[in-house]
């Protein structure tokens, strides 16, 4: 084969054209799954942030005082 021939089936060649579309796919779905997680992120921070403000001020009363007596 010739030099000129070589290039024109390098040209004509598409095997490697799926690789290329799966990573350009992947790296779509990688970079919405980023933009996402960064979305919800604050959110998440907030309501863990209210659970956590809720769980300190709780008061725990013990048993027997909620019944009227004394515990054993």
């Amino acid at each position: 084969m010739t030099f000129f021939a070589n290039i024109k089936n390098f040209a004509a060649d598409e095997s490697g054209a799926v690789t290329v579309d799966w990573v350009v796919l992947t790296a779509a779905i990688v970079g919405l799954g980023i933009a996402v997680v960064a979305s919800v992120r604050t959110g998440t921070e907030d309501i863990a942030g209210k659970i956590s403000d809720s769980l300190e001020s709780a008061v725990v009363v013990d048993l027997g005082t909620i019944m009227g007596g004394t515990p054993d």
